[in-house]
């Protein structure tokens, strides 16, 4: 009778276990946290975890070109696969470009699509001055990508893509010619020939431009993201140095008041300054062609981490970042970087 009386017991709790069965599994959560530690003190600082269920971190690659040093992007795209950014995103200037020649165009662009599909995370383009030179390149990219800038906003944070070569395409034909001279006259003289052409003294090289209406874009995707965690600007040429540029300084005038970072390339060395008390930083390359001559002329890749406190900005040297095996990967330690430059 009492082992009859036991599994009378045992039934009716299995089944008010079966009743709640869904209830107690939705509410049951694991600590994220277990130690077998009991004393008052403890061996550790504190338990003030830095998980914030809104915290995530891109990366940013920048300058490919002016004559790209075979291997270092693959090295990069291998390095972020280690570092596991949730998405990665370009200054600029990611095929060498410089022509009208479709064919060319097609297989430079089916390169750099191959290797940066090599990563993990999805790749954002934005366009540099070798990537769109000419009215033909424009169609290219248009054909191939869409848009030549845009906005999206990711984990309540707002990013802006720029296009620092949105001139008429009258005006970009003429930039392009005396690009193509200067590019003659680098390929016999070398880079330090470049400020004594038309195309290295015009401002156009320097700084590029936007146009009213992609400042009109701008400006209406800014008002309608008034309370984003952040805004980051990413931006080939630096359009706000340009002389009495009034374009750029509307975008400047409608990020006033909130957070925001800008990202740039184009001159392949790092730099960061501050502008309206917002951080305004150039990159330095990611396998573009170097000038030991300029301070911070470096392979690296940024990385950003975006939490509901604060922004961090961490800038990798690509020659220190290795994998379990002591080694860089892709082939990176039989690749010279600017530290051997």
């Amino acid at each position: 009778m009492r082992q009859l009386g036991l599994l009378a017991v045992s039934l009716l709790l299995l089944s008010c276990a079966g009743n709640q069965q869904t209830t107690l599994a939705e509410d049951f959560e694991a600590p994220v946290f277990q130690h077998s530690v009991r004393s008052e003190a403890k061996p550790w600082t504190h338990s003030g975890f830095d998980n914030d269920e809104e915290k995530f971190t891109f990366a940013i690659f920048s300058d490919l070109t002016g004559g790209e040093r075979e291997g270092i992007f693959e090295v990069a795209v291998a390095q972020l696969n280690l570092l596991r950014p949730e998405l990665i995103l370009s200054v600029g200037d990611l095929i060498e470009g410089g022509t009208t020649d479709r064919a060319r165009l097609e297989s430079e662009w089916d390169s750099f699509d191959q290797r940066a599909g090599q990563a993990r995370a999805p790749v954002f383009y934005a366009g540099g001055n070798h990537d769109l030179t000419n009215p033909e390149m424009w169609a290219v990219w248009e054909e191939r990508y869409g848009r030549r800038y845009y906005h999206f906003v990711f984990r309540d944070t707002l990013f802006l893509v720029f296009d620092t070569e949105d001139n008429t395409a009258e005006f970009q034909r003429e930039l392009s010619r005396i690009r193509d001279e200067a590019i003659a006259v680098i390929n016999e003289q070398g880079w330090d020939a470049l400020p004594g052409t038309a195309y290295g003294q015009s401002i156009d090289r320097k700084f590029g431009r936007i146009s009213t209406e992609q400042a009109t874009y701008f400006t209406d995707v800014i008002n309608k993201y008034p309370d984003v965690l952040h805004t980051f600007v990413l931006i080939h040429k630096p359009a706000w140095q340009r002389p009495e540029e009034e374009d750029f300084a509307r975008v400047e005038a409608a990020l006033q008041g909130r957070p925001y970072t800008v990202f740039y390339g184009h001159e392949h060395a790092y730099l960061h300054e501050q502008r309206y008390g917002r951080d305004y930083i150039r990159l330095g390359t990611t396998g573009g062609v170097q000038n030991a001559k300029k301070e911070m002329a470096i392979d690296h890749i940024t990385l950003v981490t975006v939490s509901t406190e604060t922004v961090d900005i961490a800038n990798l040297r690509m020659s220190g970042i290795f994998g379990k095996s002591g080694e860089i990967p892709a082939g990176g330690d039989n690749l010279c970087f600017e530290d051997c430059q």
